[in-house]
Order: C-alpha cells, then sequence, then structure tokens
C-alpha cells in the first residue's frame, strides 16, 4: 500500500483562494444563463453564498472586462422587455431599476432614450385591450379603474387621465357605429 505524503499548509492555501474564485465564477456564470442580471445582484448572490469580498469583486471586475456584465446594456434591455411585455411606466421602471441596483445617471440615461410617444402609445395598447371588456354603463367607475391600472404601472397621472378620456371617446364612438 502506497501512501502519499500530506499536503503542507503552504500548497493548499494558494489553491484554496483560486478554487472559491471559481467556485463564485460558476455561480455568475450560470446565474447569467438564465438572464442578463446587473452587477449588484451577481454580488448580492455570492455574498448570500459566503464569498468574500475580495474574490467576489475580482471575478465580477473580470466579467465586467470581458462585457458578461454591464449595468447599462441590462438596464436597456430590462426596460425593452418590461415595457413590452408588462406595459411599465417610467415610474414603475426607475423603480424597478433601482431596485436592481443601477445607478440612478444610467436609471435616467435609459428611460430617457425611450421617446415620450413611445411611453404613450403603450399605454393607450393597455387602455384599449381594457376598454373593450368594460360595459361603457358608468363611465366614471370605467375612467378611475384605467387610471389606477395605468398608474400601478408607473404612468404619470396626467398622461393617464389623458389617455383613459381619448380612449373612451373612441370607445363610445366605435361602439355607436
Amino acid at each position: 500500500m502506497t501512501s502519499f505524503p500530506p499536503r503542507s499548509t503552504s500548497e493548499a492555501e494558494p489553491a484554496q483562494p483560486q478554487r472559491r474564485e471559481e467556485q463564485a465564477r460558476d455561480v455568475c456564470l450560470r446565474l447569467l444563463t438564465t438572464r442578463a442580471r446587473s452587477r449588484a445582484e451577481l454580488e448580492t448572490q455570492l455574498t448570500k453564498r459566503g464569498f468574500p469580498e475580495d474574490i467576489s469583486a475580482r471575478v465580477l471586475d473580470r466579467l465586467t472586462e470581458v462585457g458578461l456584465v454591464d449595468d447599462a446594456a441590462f438596464a436597456e434591455q430590462w426596460v425593452r422587455e418590461r415595457r413590452t411585455n408588462a406595459g411599465k411606466g417610467k415610474r414603475a421602471l426607475a423603480s424597478e431599476l433601482r431596485t436592481k441596483g443601477i445607478d440612478a445617471d444610467v436609471i435616467a440615461e435609459t428611460l430617457d432614450s425611450v421617446d415620450a410617444g413611445e411611453w404613450r402609445v403603450r399605454a393607450e395598447e393597455l387602455v384599449a385591450t381594457k376598454l373593450r371588456r368594460e360595459s361603457l354603463d358608468d363611465e366614471l367607475k370605467v375612467t378611475r379603474r384605467l387610471v389606477a391600472m395605468l398608474a400601478r404601472r408607473g404612468y404619470s397621472q396626467g398622461m393617464a387621465f389623458d389617455v383613459v378620456n381619448t380612449q373612451l371617446t373612441q370607445e363610445r364612438q366605435r361602439r355607436t357605429v
């Protein structure tokens, strides 16, 4: 039976941080395969899994360097998808991006890159879809519901009232024809 000499502590110590760094990188890559994530989200996940700050920082710096972590690109993608699929407005998206750890300047720049008319068009689509299923017997109640729906999605009150009134007028005309 052959026995191997025990590893010296000097050999084990350098390998341990490198191994932990590989594990941290694997965690990040696994998380990034399901969807894009912000640097803060990845950092939170690494902290939750017990990785030291220095290892997390090195791994995240490297992922940023190679382009796998880019908060500006993440914010653009998030805004595009949530605006299109969930019909979210500016306020709601800004709040979501803050929760994701995106810098305020990046949030402002991303939201300002979307044309104001596009926000209105999406709000009109949302209201038109809901309005087709509503009875117009009590227009005040319908108006309150639709404005509240837009407010919950992050649209400004002024725009919400304007869009709902315009869409109500169009729906009344459509139903009388």
